[in-house]
């Protein structure tokens, strides 16, 4: 289209020149003592454009004759700054390879051509704006490589050029390459076992920063680090919610965090604390609510509340008998007992674990605790025709010991001396 209109346009000019030069007789006559030159206005008018034409291109060339310095100055430069990349991409490169001696070289030889661009930059010719950004990510490639090497105090002194770095708004990547140092510095002290100085370099990130993936791994482990589990639990809350691992992943993670959470109080008050702080899909852990409901007991807590924690659990045993595994089975039974034990007698229980019992008569776990329960409520005979139908096919040594102890004790009661030794040798062999 364009190449149309200019073959249009180049008709139009030699139309009108036809039609102006073709039978124009006028003539331009020139004095000059004693002479009398006449001319044309057509030959005029050319000499007037060859005129215009040579004076347009001679200043053309008088300029390109003046430029030349600066055009020189300018690919000198240019030069440099394509030495500043080669160089970094080197270091990168190196580094990534793990040759952290040729990187860290070619990061310091980015840095000194970075430094020569510096010293000659002109107002009138002004330098890259991309070049504090360079200059930063050569510094974290040489402090990178020195802290592979173990050097700590070049690495200390790299990662201090970069935080020193002015940061504007105008620069939008170099504020990203020292966030990028902060994140560095805070990984470097973990690998330092130095958690308090990687929570203090992850303070002061900014916000959006502050909730990526990269700084929630990095405060996760620094958290775990100090032992602060509580913290640590949120932070792999946020990771899991973010899709940072897998869903088995997620829930050993959060499953290791909430024991550790109430592993690690001492008395009731802090233990109530640890246990709201948890989700309810955590508190409904097999291995948490077990494990929630043990610790509260040898805290002398109200074994009420120990079994209302592990009530979820056992609706799922009675309602989904083969959803349990064994060995959940038997620890739920194991602490459901000692709850029992520290409780005065509870007719709602014991009418709900009879009913579990002539429901599942196969688990012998469940005829194990109904008669335990039967012997806390003082009803001794039940007790002992559950027990004595249980204790010889219990799999579990502690569950099966526990029955013929107690088939013992009932003996003892009654009086008859010879079944209770009997029980309590099986009891011993068990």
């Amino acid at each position: 289209m364009r190449a149309a209109l200019w073959l249009v346009a180049l008709f139009a000019v030699a139309v009108a020149t036809a039609l102006l030069a073709g039978n124009n007789q006028g003539t331009v006559t020139l004095f000059w003592m004693p002479y009398r030159v006449d001319l044309s206005i057509n030959m005029v008018a050319l000499l007037w454009v060859i005129s215009f034409a040579f004076m347009h291109l001679a200043l053309r060339a008088m300029a390109a004759l003046f430029e030349l310095p600066k055009q020189a100055r300018r690919w000198r430069l240019l030069q440099k700054e394509r030495a500043v990349h080669a160089a970094l991409l080197d270091g990168l490169a190196q580094m990534m390879t793990g040759r952290y001696v040729r990187a860290r070289k070619s990061a310091e030889q980015a840095l000194a051509l970075e430094s020569s661009l510096q010293s000659v930059e002109r107002h009138e010719d002004p330098l890259p704006r991309h070049l504090p950004q360079l200059r930063a990510l050569a510094e974290l490639i040489a402090a990178e490589s020195a802290h592979a090497l173990r050097d700590r105090a070049a690495r200390e002194a790299h990662l201090q050029n970069v935080i020193s770095l002015p940061t504007t708004r105008q620069l939008p990547g170099l504020v990203e390459a020292v966030e990028a140092a902060r994140l560095s510095a805070a990984r470097w002290a973990l690998s330092d076992r130095d958690a308090p100085s990687a929570m203090n370099w992850l303070a002061s990130l900014s916000q959006g920063v502050a909730r990526r993936t990269l700084t929630l791994r990095l405060r996760l482990k620094a958290t775990r680090l100090m032992r602060n589990n509580l913290s640590a639990l949120e932070t792999a809350r946020l990771l899991a919610k973010h899709g940072a691992f897998s869903d088995v992943a997620s829930q050993s993670l959060l499953r290791s965090l909430s024991l550790a959470c109430m592993a690690e109080c001492h008395d009731r008050a802090q233990f109530q604390t640890a246990w709201l702080a948890l989700d309810r899909d955590e508190q409904e852990d097999p291995e948490v609510a077990l494990q929630a409901a043990q610790r509260w007991l040898s805290l002398q807590g109200d074994p009420r509340d120990a079994l209302q924690w592990l009530l979820p659990l056992w609706n799922q045993w009675v309602l989904s008998p083969e959803g349990l595994p064994e060995a959940y089975r038997a620890r739920l039974t194991d602490v459901m007992e000692q709850a029992f034990l520290a409780l005065p007698p509870d007719t709602e229980w014991l009418g709900r674990i009879d009913q579990a019992r002539q429901h599942l008569p196969r688990h012998l776990e469940l005829q194990y605790l109904s008669g335990r329960v039967c012997m806390r409520h003082g009803l001794w005979g039940k007790a002992q025709q559950v027990l004595e139908r249980a204790a010889p096919l219990l799999t579990g040594s502690i569950l099966q010991r526990r029955a013929w102890s107690a088939l013992a004790e009932l003996a003892e009661q009654r009086g008859d001396a010879e079944r209770a030794a009997q029980a309590w040798k099986k009891a011993a062999l068990s």
